[in-house]
């Protein structure tokens, strides 16, 4: 079993999978995201599956992307912003380098952008996101090794902050 040397988690926006490339390059190690494994599987994007199968059949999609990316994958790993929310992956996560890129709304919305394809953001938005945090950031701080707060910085510099944050070594250090 090999199992990743980060992992990184949070909201929609947080930058988990433009940060997750960043590390996987400067660790020299491979990028793997859970919601594209989750639409590969499936042959379809995300959102359809949520209007054609429904939520419930997405989280069981994710939390099964979530074990076998957990359990394979000796590199960076990225989860989808609800992935938290399973217990299986809450206790899978426990005792994993785990990242929460935590991120203001303002930066979220930016970043995301309101029309994105997002299931979950699809009415009211900003309102949205604000509830989904509130129900997730307690899950988020409860798989979290450390917290990096990406208000303001470059995907660099958060990169910079989660190697520091883990004391990695990057192979040209």
């Amino acid at each position: 079993m090999t199992t990743p040397v980060v992992v990184l988690v949070g909201p929609p926006g947080s930058g988990k999978s433009t940060v997750g490339r960043v590390l996987a390059e400067r660790l020299g190690v491979g990028f793997r995201d859970t919601d594209a494994d989750i639409e590969e599987q499936a042959g379809k994007p995300i959102p359809d599956i949520f209007v054609d199968e429904g939520e419930p059949h997405f989280r069981a999609l994710e939390t099964a992307a979530v074990r076998a990316a957990a359990e394979n994958h000796g590199g960076v790993l990225a989860l989808g912003g609800g992935a938290v929310m399973a217990e299986p992956t809450r206790a899978l996560l426990r005792g994993l380098p785990v990242v929460f890129l935590e991120v203001p709304l303002a930066d979220a919305v930016k970043r995301v952008g309101l029309d994105a394809p997002r299931p979950l953001l699809a009415v009211n938005p900003r309102a949205r996101w604000r509830e989904l945090m509130e129900a997730r950031r307690p899950l988020y701080l409860e798989v979290a090794t450390a917290v990096v707060d990406t208000a303001g910085r470059t995907p660099e510099q958060v990169a910079d902050a989660v190697l520091e944050a883990l004391e990695l070594k990057t192979p040209h250090d």
